[in-house]
């Protein structure tokens, strides 16, 4: 992960994925919606290939991203950060159409799953069949939508016994209240996209939990890619995530520390030898 995160994965993906169905021309623009770290993957792999970069970011997310990601070429916008997830969204879309720009669509676009089905899920097996062990217990927040339903689709064929242990930010348990985001037709954001799911609020974890449900997660909780729910406080993924700096020299950011404290705390409740 050369841009610092799985999400470099998905970027790579949907790039090669539009390059063979020739949904993306040479030197052709691409346009996306991040809160940061598929920005940074995407101003990666765009820079290697030669295409331009746009990213659509709203203004509440960390300036040290933005910066990152101009480094690397890419030109940020910004949007009002009452808008949300869902405004970043509709703006990537009406700059790819307006301009002709390609537009990924990571919240939708199957590749993001694929690329995981194929890598982070068999790598993962494979690492613990090394060491002659089974997974017993996999945890992974939801964000996009894409490592969760890869990785599901992968476990649920090769480690079956192997349970699927989703977080969401404790105070904004879209998953967990069962309520679904309405989609238009198209799957495409539109007016009636606008409104936040009901119990989405601000969190601190980062790329979680934008103000809607991606399609891409829906269809693997439809799918049964989801066996536990876990409720992550955002102040002890900070900790744990610099805790994670500072004693195992992991630099991962919140999503890692978030996922990690959820893991410890079920942990501690497992009896020995569980993995």
């Amino acid at each position: 992960n050369p841009g610092g995160s799985v999400k470099d994965r998905l970027a790579l993906g949907m790039i090669e994925w539009a390059e063979k169905n020739d949904l993306l021309k040479p030197g052709q623009t691409v346009v996306e919606a991040s809160s940061g770290n598929t920005g940074i993957g995407l101003a990666t792999v765009c820079a290697a290939r030669g295409y331009p970069l746009v990213v659509v970011m709203s203004e509440s997310f960390s300036i040290e991203r933005r910066k990152l990601m101009r480094f690397l070429g890419a030109k940020v916008v910004l949007t009002n950060p009452a808008h949300k997830g869902t405004g970043m969204v509709i703006k990537a879309k009406e700059l790819a159409d307006k301009h002709g720009w390609y537009w990924p669509d990571q919240f939708t676009n199957e590749a993001n799953a694929w690329i995981h089905s194929i890598t982070t899920g068999p790598e993962i097996s494979d690492a613990f069949k090394a060491e002659g062990k089974e997974l017993d217990h996999f945890f992974t927040a939801y964000g996009t939508g894409g490592t969760l339903k890869g990785v599901g689709e992968w476990l649920r064929n090769n480690s079956p016994g192997t349970k699927i242990h989703v977080c969401e930010p404790n105070n904004s348990p879209m998953l967990y209240s069962e309520i679904k985001t309405t989609y238009p037709p198209d799957e495409k954001p539109a007016k009636s996209f606008e409104v936040a799911h009901p119990v989405w609020r601000p969190h601190l974890l980062q790329g979680w939990a934008a103000d809607f449900i991606p399609m891409l997660v829906s269809k693997a909780v439809d799918t049964g890619y989801v066996d536990q729910l876990h409720h992550t406080d955002g102040k002890k993924a900070m900790q744990v995530a610099k805790d994670l700096a500072t004693k195992e020299g992991i630099f991962s950011g919140t999503s890692g520390g978030g996922v990690l404290s959820s893991a410890l705390e079920f942990a501690a409740t497992l009896p020995e030898g569980s993995n």
